[in-house]
Formats: structure tokens, sequence, C-alpha cells
């Protein structure tokens, strides 16, 4: 089962699914039967709409293709965009639904591309993996959903905050206002800049001081802004198997918001190693002859990796722990970079540990 953003419209739209019947199938993997595969033909190529009408069809028709069969497997591209409401009728209806595998573009090349066969490739490269291999989707409900619109809310407005400090440097820089832009410009300045009134002065010059005033009165609304939404993800936190992350040095609720969502729900991430890999920050080998080192890792999460890049700044800094480890791998020889790498993936393990502790279930006396 694949979704795709629409090309046009106002409204997203959802190829048909496409069911995979790994329960009980005879077929050796890759399974190139009927069942398990797309099928040609019928009614249901093209675009469908993704609402709820619609969506019931869909899941109606896998039901009658399969037999009702909660066992069925539904592989969605795009759960967290597109699919999104497609997984989400689906998982409501009773059926297991995984993120659809990443297709092999090199084998795929000249071949062409559109709807369906990309599904067909989606089924392909889901039926071989073993259950521990699939993709399982973030949870959609409850706090962690909330925290995830926090988190996007508030990286949008940290991009209008820095994009308007940008322009108020540069008009600072090319019209003297009275204001030292040679470097950056501080709070106390933007302060005093949201503060000017307006003055008799030429017509250019009273311009640009109206536009600098507004620019100022924008960073210092984002900083509000800002502070509301830092207030909301704590006390969201404060609620959550989160709530322990915030006593660790280092950790805020910026990181701490960021980490819970990655991480999702019990079962999504199978192991320690895995939340390394999603964060960007398990090691790479990179070794050559009688060196022996490793490398990091720029794939991943960068958004989690970026909180955790962040969270170890702090610690390196103020962590009285961290810094005696700090000294120690530099007297060893190791460079501030490779510190940085170790202490991430350190960080990585201890906040998985964590999280996984406070939802485990006590255990009986």
């Amino acid at each position: 089962m694949s979704s795709h953003a629409p090309n046009r419209g106002r409204t997203s739209e959802a190829t048909a699914p496409d069911v995979l019947q790994r329960k009980g199938c005879p077929c050796p993997n890759p399974c190139p039967c009927d069942p398990c595969l797309p099928d040609r033909r019928g009614p249901r190529r093209g675009p469908v709409p993704s609402n709820g009408r619609w969506l019931q069809r869909a899941i109606a028709w896998v039901a009658r293709r399969t037999g009702a069969d909660l066992a069925t497997l539904w592989a969605i591209e795009g759960v967290g965009t597109y699919g999104a409401r497609l997984a989400r009728a689906a998982a409501d209806a009773g059926y297991f639904v995984v993120e659809a595998a990443r297709m092999n573009a090199r084998a795929n090349r000249g071949i062409g591309k559109s709807d369906l066969l990309d599904a067909r490739r989606i089924a392909q490269a889901v039926l071989p993996l073993e259950d521990a291999q699939l993709r399982r989707p973030r949870s959609d409900d409850g706090v962690r959903a909330a925290l995830r619109v926090l988190i996007a809310s508030r990286d949008h407005i940290n991009n209008e905050r820095t994009a308007a400090i940008n322009a108020l440097l540069a008009l600072l820089r090319v019209v003297d206002l009275g204001v030292d832009a040679r470097g950056t410009i501080n709070a106390s300045q933007i302060t005093a800049i949201a503060a000017w009134r307006s003055r008799t002065e030429e017509l250019a010059t009273g311009i640009a001081r109206a536009e600098a005033v507004r620019l100022a009165k924008r960073v210092r609304a984002a900083d509000e802004e800002l502070s509301a939404v830092t207030r909301q993800m704590t006390a969201l936190l404060k609620t959550s198997p989160a709530a322990g992350l915030l006593d660790k040095p280092g950790i805020g609720p910026v990181t701490a918001a960021i980490a819970f969502a990655a991480w999702s729900h019990p079962g999504r991430v199978r192991s320690e190693a895995a939340f390394a890999s999603l964060a960007g920050v398990n090691p790479i080998p990179a070794s050559s002859g009688n060196t022996v080192r490793h490398r990091i890792n720029r794939g991943g999460d960068r958004r989690l990796n970026r909180a955790l890049h962040m969270a170890v700044i702090t610690r390196m800094r103020m962590d009285p722990d961290t810094r005696v480890y700090v000294e120690k791998r530099i007297a060893e020889g190791r460079t501030l970079r490779e510190i940085r790498r170790s202490l991430k993936r350190y960080l990585s393990r201890q906040i998985y540990r964590q999280l996984n502790a406070a939802t485990a279930l006590p255990t009986a006396a």
C-alpha cells in the first residue's frame, strides 16, 4: 500500500491499498503470487480521496479480498504525512500497519515509475522481511502526538525569528539608525529598537526606522511564543514516560520532547543500538592499517541528532563528570569530534533505557 502527495488540488489523495498476505502464504520469498502482490485488474487504479468515506471503502475492499483476515499486513508509504489518515483508519479496523520499506532504486533504474509500479515494488521489498525488521509507525495519539505538533510549531517560530533577526541586522548595516551593527545584535538592542517612536527625519530613513521597529517587535513576539511552547512541552512531558529525562544533565524540555517523539512507544525501536542508529550516533568503522577509529554517522533522524548534540555540548561545559571524561579522552589522544561522538552514543543509550524503564510494567511481588 502506498500513499502519495497530490500533484494538484486541495485534498490529499492515496493510491488504493495493496494487500500483503504474509500469514500462511505457501510461496517462497519474495512471493510472486497474485494474492500477495498487487493485482493489475479491477477499478482501483489511480488516486482515491483521503476522506472518511473513501478510506472506509478502501478498507472494505481489502476485507473482501482477504476474507476479513486481520493478520493481513498493510505496508503504507508516508505513514507520518500523506498516508497518516489511511494508516490510522487501517489500524482502527484492527489491521497491522507498517511503514513501506525502502525500495531498491538501482535495480529499478531505467524501468520507469508510477503509483502501480511503486506499489508492487513496495510489496516486493516488504515480503522478505522478518517481523523484527518491519518499520512500525510512531504512535499517533496522546502526549506524543501533541508534542510532535509543538516541536513542528517551535521549529517554524524559530525559523521566523532567525529570518527577522537577519533582516533587521541587514537593515541596520545599510541604513544609519544609530545602532552599532558591525557584529550581532543582542536582546537589549532589540528591546530598545522595538521601543523606538516615529520622529521627523528623511523619508527613506523614517521608513527604514519603522521597518526596524516592526522586525524587532516580531523577534520579541517570537521569543514570547517560544517560551509559551516550551512551557506547554514541559507540562506534557511531566505526564509522560519522558518525565525522568528532565532530571538528566544537559537535557531540557525540547531535547526530551524530540527524543520521546522519536522513541514513540515501547516496541517501536527494538533495541538501544537501533535507537542509536535512528539518532545517527552509532559508530561507523573508519580504521586503516594500525589506526583503529570510528567516525560519526551522517544519517538517521537529524532533528534528534541535533538535539543530542546540543545536550552533549551543554554537558561538556557544565557537567563535572562529563568534563572529567573529556579530559581523560584528550589525554589518550582523542579529538573533540571523536569525544562528542562517543558522548552522543552514550546519551542515546541513556535516553533509550530511561524511556523503556519508565514504561515497563511493575513486576509482581
